[in-house]
């Protein structure tokens, strides 16, 4: 069987690789092509495309990018369906008396095609109608030989295991989320002298950054690259507008990661406004000062940017006293890497750095990348919004679709890599269930901190107290 390269291999600089397998060159039949390079074709023969016969395998990076972005023009079971019924078409293998020598030469090939997709695209399968589909034509190829029994027995299993493990972290992630309280509500029922902060957890602020890289890589790992098309499929105009993708499963893992983004923000702006003495509200920003620093020397740019948002919050950032205090050198500096002017070139510059240490890397140390998410999805957007998915003579736009899969690709290599660092229980289980702060509750512990300094900030006061503390 033809062998599946890494991801990183995949994608060339001009846009994909098509020699990784030998294809079938057709400027015609519904496909456009230029340089050798596949720029549109009518959705049929992309379908067509997609689907091996005896002398033909698709290309493999046409099988990622088609499968990614084939879900904006039709369900993934309606394309499942597709495949099947092309397979049993072209091949005869829906007839009664089966050449079991035809089988054998085409069996490997659609196997392949049901690996790759089940691998990269496991998520697609929690539907039953996709799962009714792949073992039905399973069936058609196992019938045929007792080796192809055991590689699609194989094949089920990984399967099974994947969309097992995905529902497990599921539901501890629902677990969290259920457990979690506002931080001033433990506040009003525990003194303050026995209530544990950040630095009574873990004093050393790079293991605090290693212990936030392993739960971003973990939470990188369940997000599908589907995830990324999905999020952005508002309606289906197959579907006679009906919101196709509403099912919120399909984007959960991506979703609930932009979560642990703003929890990791609250976080640390809850853990700066807490302390009542200034100088240990500056001792805890320039802990996080640290921690940062060391999320960017390992490359996770995005605890890096939630715990820069953090201390940009505005209860933060009013807090003057406590600033006067803190020797913001080290913090300045970060800020420069990530300011956003000029659409973020300084964090780009940082990022290619780290993805190209990352493709050279001899230890997983190396080879740590975790992008700033909110960007990486704002880029994906604007390349969606930006150009058409069609082009005026109807058929699909496939150069839009090389550039989306580029970027998709990168990514997946990045959430494979396996997090170097020792796990630390108390740590991480502190950073994922400690409650925080509301937007009220961090306004009011900036005011209680640091008194407020004009009318408005008064009002505002007086307000919350009332409102949190039933007091005026």
């Amino acid at each position: 069987m033809p062998q599946t390269p890494p991801f990183a291999a995949m994608f060339d600089s001009s846009g994909y690789n098509r020699n990784l397998y030998q294809s079938k060159e057709d400027n015609c039949g519904g496909l456009c092509y230029h340089d050798n390079n596949l720029l549109s074709g009518s959705l049929e023969a992309l379908i067509q495309h997609l689907v091996p016969n005896v002398d033909y395998y698709p290309d493999r990076t046409y099988i990622f990018t088609f499968l990614l972005s084939s879900r904006l023009f039709m369900h993934p079971y309606e394309l499942m369906a597709k495949v099947c019924h092309l397979c049993l078409e072209q091949q005869r293998l829906s007839e009664p008396g089966l050449d079991k020598n035809r089988i054998r030469k085409i069996a490997p090939k659609i196997l392949q095609l049901l690996t790759e997709w089940t691998e990269t695209f496991p998520y697609d399968f929690r539907d039953e109608r996709m799962m009714r589909n792949l073992k039905e034509l399973a069936q058609r190829i196992a019938s045929g030989d007792e080796m192809y029994r055991k590689n699609i027995q194989q094949l089920l299993q990984n399967l099974i295991r994947k969309l097992a493990t995905v529902s497990q972290y599921e539901e501890v992630l629902a677990k969290i989320n259920a457990t979690t309280t506002d931080r001033l509500t433990v506040l009003k029922t525990k003194p303050q002298s026995i209530q544990r902060d950040i630095i009574t957890v873990c004093n050393d602020p790079y293991v605090l950054a290693q212990q936030l890289t392993h739960i971003e890589l973990e939470r990188l790992n369940y997000i599908g690259p589907e995830e990324f098309v999905q999020a952005f499929v508002q309606k289906d105009r197959l579907d006679n507008d009906k919101s196709c993708y509403g099912n919120r499963k399909k984007t959960r893992n991506l979703e609930a990661y932009v979560e642990w983004f703003n929890r990791l923000s609250y976080l640390v702006a809850t853990e700066i406004c807490m302390p009542v003495k200034k100088k240990h509200r500056a001792r805890v920003i320039e802990y996080f000062t640290d921690v940062a620093r060391e999320c960017f020397n390992i490359g996770n740019f995005n605890s890096l940017m939630a715990i820069i948002s953090g201390m940009n919050m505005s209860p933060v950032s009013r807090l003057k006293k406590t600033w006067a205090k803190v020797k913001t050198a080290k913090f300045d500096i970060l800020e420069h890497q990530m300011d956003p002017s000029s659409n973020f070139y300084n964090y780009r510059t940082a990022l290619r750095g780290a993805a190209q240490r990352s493709l050279t890397a001899h230890s997983n140390r190396e080879k740590i990348v975790i992008p700033f998410f909110s960007l990486l999805i704002k880029d994906i957007y604007f390349l969606n919004e930006g150009c058409a998915n069609r082009l005026p003579n109807g058929h699909v736009n496939f150069e839009k679709f090389w550039e989306l899969a580029k970027q998709v690709s990168e990514f997946m290599t990045w959430k494979q890599v396996e997090c170097p660092f020792e796990r630390d229980r108390k740590i991480l289980q502190y950073l994922l269930t400690v409650p925080v702060f509301s937007d009220d509750a961090l306004y009011l512990a900036s005011y209680e901190s640091e008194s407020p300094e004009n009318h408005v900030e008064k009002d505002r006061w007086k307000t919350l107290r009332s409102a949190l503390l039933g007091r005026v």
